[in-house]
């Protein structure tokens, strides 16, 4: 019988970006641990560690700034293939970046501007969740997530109290994918925010079509990206098969200020273009170019990065 080893994975990385001319240096590393233990109980976290070297102005140097902390540390009970139960400190499942998209070796652009809605303070919640696939045949797969968070104002696990949800419909057959998130929080002002995605990855194609919308109390928006890996042209191990395009396009749009929500103050507008290189032993390159157009003034970001992909066992098993 195979032994359930725990894993350490994750993603290293070093990243620019530059906004207006002032450039901006982060090294990332973000360890992911699995640890099961017996056929039903699951142990995950995230960490992440940064370094952030962002200049101080008018030819004064550098100032440096080091975080670290905790994406999730969360234990899942495994009930059945319809209930898995989680308790601890967990992303909030609200829209699809934060639970899918938001690891460095995943993303090829930077978190969306809509970000903000629906997904709490620090987009991670103390309390519990429970989540599973309530249907499934060869035709369609609904599944869900429900949760309840505690306000906490702990360092390592700061959380505000709110409750919500998401339900997914798939399509296997199309490659399509479409769902819902709820988001309240129960705070002193008690604010709901709502949010739909649609994604559709046809079966046997490298094209990806991801779109998400989100409205909360002061703001909405939406994002739209598509990328397109070359691997039908001699394969994903040639040259040109390495290379993934990605275009991204988003739009917020503000009803009244609120500095909490991590929006734009104003309407704005944003079109990202990128480009990916998968090296081996799971290596890559990324550059983006995006243009931000707003009332508060346009500016042009650029960003570049590398990022390793890393997967090993905590320990050697038994033979």
């Amino acid at each position: 019988m195979a032994q359930d080893i725990p894993l350490l994975s994750g993603g290293a990385g070093f990243f620019t970006n530059t906004t207006g001319g002032n450039t901006t240096y982060q090294p990332i590393l973000t360890p992911v641990l699995a640890a099961p233990i017996g056929q039903h109980l699951l142990i995950e976290s995230r960490a992440n560690v940064v370094e952030t070297f962002s200049p101080q102005g008018n030819g004064q140097g550098y100032n440096h700034s080091t975080f670290l902390g905790l994406s999730y540390l969360q234990g899942d009970y495994i009930a059945n293939s319809h209930v898995t139960l989680v308790g601890g400190y967990f992303l909030t499942p609200f829209g699809t970046y934060n639970e899918r998209l938001s690891p460095i070796w995943i993303n090829n652009l930077d978190g969306p501007l809509i970000f903000g809605i629906g997904t709490m303070v620090n987009a991670s919640g103390t309390g519990a969740m429970l989540r599973g696939n309530a249907f499934s045949t060869e035709n369609v797969s609904i599944s869900y997530a429900a949760y309840f968070s505690a306000g906490s104002t702990t360092k390592e696990f700061q959380s505000q109290r709110s409750s919500g949800g998401q339900l997914n419909v798939y399509f296997p057959k199309k490659g399509l994918e479409v769902g819902t998130s709820y988001g309240r929080s129960l705070e002193h002002n008690q604010t709901n925010a709502v949010g739909m995605h649609v994604w559709w990855e046809p079966i046997n194609s490298p094209l990806r079509i991801r779109s998400e919308w989100a409205h909360g109390p002061h703001s909405q928006g939406y994002w739209a990206e598509a990328d397109y890996r070359l691997s039908q042209i001699h394969g994903e191990e040639s040259l040109i098969g390495r290379l993934e395009p990605v275009f991204r396009l988003q739009q917020t749009f503000r009803n009244a200020p609120d500095p909490s929500d991590e929006l734009p103050a104003a309407n704005t507008q944003r079109v990202d273009f990128g480009l990916a290189y998968h090296l081996p032993h799971e290596v890559r390159l990324n550059t983006t170019y995006a243009r931000q157009f707003s009332s508060t003034g346009n500016v042009n970001i650029w960003e570049t990065g590398i990022v390793y992909r890393f997967l090993f066992p905590a320990w050697r098993g038994k033979s």
